[in-house]
């Protein structure tokens, strides 16, 4: 692929974890081949996520991601917490997913640098 100021690189590696910028920087490329999941509960991410992520909270994640997402995707996930999201990724891990990485600070990173969010009102909030 050619740009017109020369090749546009190959984005980063997947890493156990990654900062905002990482994950941006696959988005931007045009063909990321991943999957974001936000693990938190369905009324967090109702009010705010990141542009694109599947909802699958803690309780039904693995079932799910073992019903809709192959082994060897992609799987860049967050949570509450940085805490959260490396224990949901050691479990992922365990489950035989061998590409997972942690997002840094999750949509309160993302926000913080500007990037795009997603919210889903209800039919309650309109």
């Amino acid at each position: 692929m050619h740009h017109l100021f020369g090749i546009i690189p190959l984005p980063p590696p997947l890493q156990a974890q990654s900062l905002v910028y990482d994950l941006k920087a696959r988005l931007d490329w045009g063909k990321p081949a991943l999957t974001i999941l936000d693990v938190r509960d369905r009324s967090l991410f109702n009010a705010s996520h990141i542009s694109g992520a599947l909802s699958m909270p803690v309780h039904e994640l693995i079932d799910r991601a073992r019903t809709s997402l192959p082994l060897n995707r992609d799987l860049y996930i967050y949570g509450e917490t940085d805490e959260e999201s490396a224990e949901i990724a050691n479990q992922l891990r365990a489950a035989g997913y061998r590409h997972v990485s942690e997002i840094r600070g999750g949509v309160s990173a993302w926000k913080a640098v500007g990037f795009p969010i997603d919210s889903v009102l209800t039919r309650a909030e309109i």
